[in-house]
């Protein structure tokens, strides 16, 4: 039996090496693109309507995801008070834009008031946009 040449075992030793190191940083690139991913919202448009049947303001918000991962609307706040709304799709995908809407009536939504609303994420992304009621 004859044993393989030095050469050709540095060779084959080698080629072998690289090829884990090449399967190890694709497998550390696809584990750090999971990890950092980014959720970003980007307030497309906000326009509130008054309905004098009900005497209260209807705001509606289109929101598109401009990241890199799912955004999950957890919280809206109107004038620092949480207050409930209605989202046509939650998780919003990257990508994909979604419509909040919400209701305000009471004192202090009179024509003209400024109110400032701030659409909070599952991550903690603040996104505040300032509408004047008209």
């Amino acid at each position: 039996m004859k044993a393989i040449s030095p050469v050709i075992a540095t060779v084959i030793i080698v080629a072998v090496a690289i090829a884990i190191s090449i399967a190890v940083a694709l497998w550390l690139t696809g584990l750090t693109s999971t990890f950092t991913g980014v959720e970003k919202l980007e307030i497309i448009n906000a326009h509130a309507t008054y309905d004098s049947q009900n005497n209260q303001w209807s705001v509606e918000i289109i929101v598109k995801n401009t990241g890199t991962k799912q955004a999950t609307i957890e919280h809206v706040y109107v004038n620092d008070n949480e207050i409930s709304f209605n989202i046509d799709k939650n998780p919003i995908n990257t990508g994909e834009t979604a419509k909040i809407t919400l209701s305000l009536s009471g004192s202090g939504y009179d024509h003209g008031v400024t109110v400032s609303i701030v659409v909070v994420t599952g991550s903690g992304g603040h996104y505040p946009v300032t509408i004047t009621l008209p």
